[in-house]
């Protein structure tokens, strides 16, 4: 099964329908879930209509810590067992999980300025994911900044196992330490604190989220593929 998956020329058939597919699927989850979420859903009885930030700041947060475990999976099979795409779908992966986690402090902000009376606050939950979008930015630097791209590879799935440390702290921080940040409010022991009304736009906002992760990875890891064939047919043909 995954010698399937590594294989370019297999992964690029798929692809070529998947990606489009998962695309489409994303563009309908939003034109669903935006409205509902922005327009139908009942604000809150706390926090008022600034409660629709939640439809984009979860959704957002879940996939920033999604794609960086993704990563990790990718990097460590690409270190222990050198699967061919492995590494490819690890590159092709941080830039969109750099886009969530800068979008999830950004809506946090304006969220927290009129919950909290702060658009910042050093706490374990925002200074831990601040960390996580820092190490989004350095697995990109670290890439870019190493031409040998197998070095690149081995150094950057380094980089990224290490960085999955930073995964449990984000979650459990709002139990470990004192902080501005609610606790979990959805897989609770003692069932959901959020209202079912709410549930369904967050979790198809939600979908919406993976369906672009997806599809945007299938089309960075295409275009990685391809990069990499036209640089190896120029080498073949400077040889000759």
């Amino acid at each position: 099964m995954l010698s399937t998956f590594a294989n370019p020329q297999r992964f690029m058939a798929l692809s070529a329908w998947a990606a489009p597919t998962a695309l489409a699927l994303a563009a309908l989850l939003f034109a669903i879930g935006l409205p509902w979420a922005l327009i139908y859903s009942p604000a809150d009885y706390q926090q008022g209509e600034t409660v629709r930030i939640m439809y984009l700041h979860v959704p957002a947060a879940w996939w920033s810590m999604g794609v960086y475990a993704f990563m990790g999976a990718a990097s460590f099979i690409g270190l222990v067992w050198r699967h061919v795409l492995a590494d490819v779908a690890a590159r092709a992966a941080a830039p969109i999980g750099a886009t969530f986690a800068g979008l999830c402090l950004v809506t946090g902000s304006l969220w927290g300025a009129p919950t909290w009376g702060t658009w910042w606050e050093w706490d374990g939950r925002l200074t831990s994911m601040l960390a996580l979008f820092v190490i989004y930015l350095g697995y990109i630097a670290l890439w870019n900044a190493i031409d040998d791209e197998d070095r690149a590879a081995r150094l950057a799935a380094i980089l990224c196992l290490v960085g999955l440390i930073n995964l449990p702290i984000i979650k459990f921080s709002v139990d470990w330490w004192s902080t501005l940040h609610q606790p979990a409010s959805i897989l609770r022991a003692e069932g959901s604190a959020i209202h079912a009304s709410m549930m369904g736009p967050l979790f198809t906002m939600a979908g919406a989220f993976l369906s672009l992760f997806v599809g945007l990875l299938m089309l960075n890891m295409r275009s990685a593929i391809l990069r990499r064939r036209v640089e190896s047919a120029r080498l073949r043909a400077g040889a000759t």
